[in-house]
């Protein structure tokens, strides 16, 4: 039995349906997401607050009084069952920083261009030196540290693109590194100071240490791990505090990498310890090690597509990951996140640039095919928001789905970007 849509008053709505669409624009209201399950009943008062009637998902063939009695169709019924719920009051961060865009993407990726290449050279170095029972010298892991969180504090969208479109040596060094930008670009969405950013990304870059005590084969096949495979694997964790406890690293960085796997309601490891026992620094650090993990592409798993992750990381805030944790790192790093293939209403298919926290469904793309998806001699930049900003709701231009890595052959590395910022090779920036 199929999902249909059904028209349904805000005051008639329960926990558990899944709301797949407003009467007025998502843009407008506060919600970061398109489409999310309702887990509370602060989640009715928000949607009642915004709207008089949304669309929930339903099963066909089910009539409105059904809906009301079920509560949810067969899809919402499925998802968070049996997972127990914490609910935190906010974190307080104690005098954010607000942080602005200081320069334009086209600049930062030329200021950038090597800085990944760099990073994954010095941990490389690095995790090499630790497994062989060796004290590292933690002084390049930490400068390309801070060179990344200049980065992402000028134009946080330059390292989150590089790190979507670059080509790694080593899996486990891409992971550690793209869950570093993750967490940077959050951490920044946060207002951290730079000291703290600083921690965070050395803490992520090492927090993968411990694997390189583990068989290769187990890694590459770490989401389809037998019960005595998967006690192994919990083992990094530990393995990689007590290759770095004698590094003199501050505290802060020592937290991240002991508790990056410990989640919310205590379903983690090494410890199970929940809620504000975990250090915010490695709260931060876990989203983007779990975000990361479900759009990389390894060989034992399809990856998710960037959207399908943040719609499932949203439905997990107060079960593994604090809310507002969530909300900010959805805010910080769009719906539809930078690197993203996706495809519009009108057919033409391209990659998101960029995004803006005010018009989080209508980021900046960089069309590579035409509506037929036949592909252009060069790409051009369609910057939806403003594109949008004068046109009727009929005639808006908007993101259809989030495609798959590879689809379609689109490939942003054949192609220079043309638009309202001066043109650059990606194929260039990226060294290929």
């Amino acid at each position: 039995m199929g999902v249909q849509q059904q028209r349904i008053a805000v005051h008639d709505l329960e926990i558990g349906m899944f709301v797949s669409d407003l009467d007025r624009p998502w843009h407008q209201t506060p919600f970061p997401i398109q489409g999310f399950h309702i887990r509370s009943q602060s989640d009715i008062q928000a949607l009642i607050s915004h709207c008089r009637w949304v669309m929930i998902d339903v099963e066909e063939g089910r009539s409105s009084t059904a809906v009301k009695s079920a509560g949810f169709g067969k899809q919402s019924a499925l998802r968070g069952k049996g997972r127990e719920q914490l609910k935190l009051p906010p974190l307080n961060i104690r005098q954010p920083v607000k942080y602005g865009t200081e320069t334009t993407l086209d600049k930062e990726l030329k200021a950038s261009k090597r800085l990944l290449a760099d990073a994954e050279q010095a941990l490389q170095k690095t995790w090499e030196t630790l497994q062989a029972g060796e004290t590292a010298d933690l002084r390049p892991a930490a400068e390309v540290t801070r060179k990344m969180v200049d980065s992402v504090i000028r134009q946080p969208d330059a390292l989150l693109w590089l790190s979507r479109t670059r080509q790694f040596d080593d899996f486990i060094y891409r992971h550690a590194l793209n869950t570093a930008v993750w967490a940077l670009v959050c951490g920044r969405q946060l207002g951290l100071k730079e000291e703290l950013l600083n921690h965070l990304g050395l803490g992520c870059l090492l927090s993968q240490v411990g694997k390189t005590t583990l068989p290769r084969e187990l890694l590459r096949h770490e989401r389809q791990l037998s019960q005595d495979d998967y006690t192994r694997y919990r083992s990094y964790v530990t393995s990689g505090v007590e290759m770095l406890e004698e590094a003199g690293l501050p505290r802060a960085v020592m937290a991240v990498v002991e508790y990056h796997r410990e989640r919310h309601n205590g379903s983690g490891f090494p410890k199970g310890i929940r809620g504000d026992r975990i250090p915010v620094l490695a709260k931060v650090a876990g989203i983007a090690e779990f975000f990361e993990s479900l759009i990389a592409p390894r060989e034992d798993h399809a990856p998710l597509t960037p959207a399908k992750a943040v719609a499932l990381l949203y439905e997990m805030r107060n079960i593994e990951f604090q809310e507002d944790l969530v909300e900010n790192f959805i805010q910080g790093i769009g719906v539809y996140p930078t690197g993203s293939l996706v495809e519009l209403s009108d057919g033409q298919r391209g990659i998101v640039v960029s995004h803006s926290p005010e018009r989080r469904l209508w980021p900046r793309v960089m069309v590579m095919q035409d509506a037929d998806h036949n592909p252009l001699k060069s790409s051009r930049v369609i910057d939806l928001a403003r594109f949008n900003e004068s046109r009727p709701p009929s005639e808006t231009l908007t993101v259809r789905a989030c495609l798959p890595d590879g689809t379609g052959g689109l490939d942003p590395t054949k192609y220079e970007v043309a638009g309202t910022e001066p043109r650059w090779s990606l194929g260039r920036l990226i060294g290929r």
